[in-house]
């Protein structure tokens, strides 16, 4: 299944090219958006069963009418993977990849949805595209092997890990407000299927600058949980995401940057320049 929010923190299936709300057929609090996710991933096998007739009780809305926000707005960590591509470190001339480097945190502050705005902070600093797919914690996870690691996944979406360049380390270059685009909605890991064979492709404008299968992963989904949870707790809503391919590339003023993930989906965001622009 595919989970969405969108409009006033309603939550919805998404069927095709509809919207199916089931925010008044769930236990859910407009409120507490993440809280009642969180709540929803924890029982999502208990709900699971009730979920079809719930969804034919649901009001419906095309897409094409909803404004679709982050599906996942406040997790308590976005976990990011340094250099997982081989072609990635050749092209950032890197000598370790994340094999050695091991992963490291953004600021869920980053975070915004569909159609929104990536804000760019300097005036003359490069500022990079890098398109990545993202998977979303299910239930509490603490050392779990690589093949249990699917147990513990709720989902998987589409991710930007936008990032200035410069010296600093990676955390401070990639927490930028703004510099987390998410979407378009999580789909569900049986609709997924194995996260490490999917074509993911990232445009700017009508440039085709990312294109890539999963499967060039040097830590895949499955592994990468299991080395995050060797060094925290995961917990439900957490953000896991796996690292950039080659063809990492600038964005600028007035450029709209469209991801497009197999078997997920597509969404794309716009860029401007922040109000009051560092030099």
């Amino acid at each position: 299944m595919k989970f969405a929010l969108f409009n006033e923190n309603q939550f919805g299936v998404v069927e095709g090219n509809e919207i199916v709300d089931i925010t008044d057929l769930i236990a859910w609090d407009k409120n507490d958006v993440q809280r009642s996710l969180n709540n929803f991933f924890e029982n999502y096998d208990v709900l699971r069963s009730q979920l079809e007739e719930t969804v034919k009780g649901g009001h419906k809305y095309s897409l094409a009418d909803v404004s679709l926000r982050a599906p996942v707005p406040k997790p308590s960590k976005i976990i990011a993977a340094p250099i997982n591509y081989i072609l990635h470190q050749q092209e950032m001339n890197a000598a370790l990849t994340v094999d050695r480097l091991g992963v490291f945190l953004k600021a869920p502050s980053s975070i915004i949805g569909p159609g929104e705005n990536v804000l760019l902070p300097f005036k003359d600093r490069r500022v990079d595209h890098e398109a990545e797919i993202a998977f979303v914690i299910g239930k509490e996870a603490k050392d779990v092997k690589a093949e249990d690691a699917q147990d513990y996944i709720f989902g998987y979406m589409g991710l930007m890990d936008i990032t200035v360049r410069g010296k600093e380390d990676r955390p401070w270059r990639k927490s930028f407000d703004t510099f987390t685009p998410i979407g378009p909605w999580i789909v569900t890991s049986d609709e997924v299927g194995d996260p490490n064979q999917l074509q993911m492709d990232l445009w700017v404008n009508d440039e085709l600058r990312q294109s890539v299968n999963t499967n060039e992963m040097i830590y895949g989904c499955y592994k990468l949980l299991e080395e995050a949870s060797r060094v925290m707790t995961l917990y439900p809503g957490d953000i896991i995401t796996t690292g950039t391919p080659e063809g990492v590339g600038p964005i600028k003023k007035g450029d709209t940057v469209r991801l497009k993930i197999e078997r997920i989906g597509e969404f794309s965001v716009n860029v401007k320049e922040k109000a009051g622009i560092l030099v």
